[in-house]
């Protein structure tokens, strides 16, 4: 028995290796986009967008492998839960990509104007979100469900600060109306960065999944869908 579990642990082992690589890059790539953007650097953005493809091939590698593993070894359990959580994981990263690319892509774009402000609370915003997606992917690696509930959480700070952001930015647009194409680009930047944050809670909820084989999105687990009650017939309510 110990022979036949052995290639399949090697897969999982390969397949959770794969994942970690392009969750590397895809972190490098929100680093890479943000620093172009607060040190007005074209060929970090130009960078960014180079490396575009390269994660986009680990999701379909990913993918496939992930398939595979669900075709021929058929998993139960805990591996099943495993390999389909790595599959949307992979979504995710693939997504955070392309939000970084989005970041590049609005820099390249400010660049040809003189700075706005100095940027502050941007950088702050990108760390935020660098760490959520760090610690998401900690938590897969270990199996560590109080981590990645951690990280479910600290997406309303990052939320908090994206307004915040927002807000001050309205006042330029408000004061000076030549500011609004270069106050609206940082508008989204900060926007893609909280879309980060968003992608980093969702491999958080799929950890949970993985490790304790229930789903807290959409906050089920704590009971908000008792408000659908009252829309309930009688024959419906239990």
């Amino acid at each position: 028995m110990s022979k036949m579990e052995r290639p399949f642990d090697e897969e999982l082992k390969l397949l959770k290796e794969k994942l970690l690589d392009m969750a590397s890059r895809a972190e490098e790539q929100i680093g890479l986009a943000v620093r172009g953007l607060k040190d007005r650097k074209q060929e970090m953005a130009c960078e960014v967008l180079e490396k575009e493809e390269a994660i986009n091939r680990f999701d379909i590698e990913i993918d496939d492998m992930a398939m595979r593993l669900l075709a021929l070894r058929q998993p139960m359990a805990t591996d099943l839960r495993f390999i389909t959580s790595a599959m949307k994981i992979g979504s995710d990263l693939e997504r955070i990509g392309d939000l970084a690319v989005n970041i590049a892509e609005r820099t390249l774009e400010l660049l040809k104007s003189p700075q706005l402000k100095p940027l502050i609370d941007i950088p702050r915003m990108a760390e935020m979100a660098q760490e959520m997606v760090r610690d998401a992917l900690n938590a897969f690696v270990n199996r560590d469900a109080d981590l990645a509930k951690n990280v479910c959480q600290r997406d309303d700070q990052v939320d908090q600060l994206n307004n915040q952001i927002f807000r001050e930015l309205l006042t330029f647009m408000m004061a000076d109306a030549t500011t609004i194409p270069r106050a609206v680009d940082l508008i989204l930047v900060g926007r893609h960065l909280e879309r980060i944050a968003d992608h980093a809670t969702n491999i958080g909820e799929d950890v949970i999944y993985m490790v304790r084989g229930k789903t807290i999105k959409h906050r089920i687990e704590e009971g908000l869908f008792t408000g659908l009650q009252g829309c309930l017939g009688p024959d419906q309510k239990k």
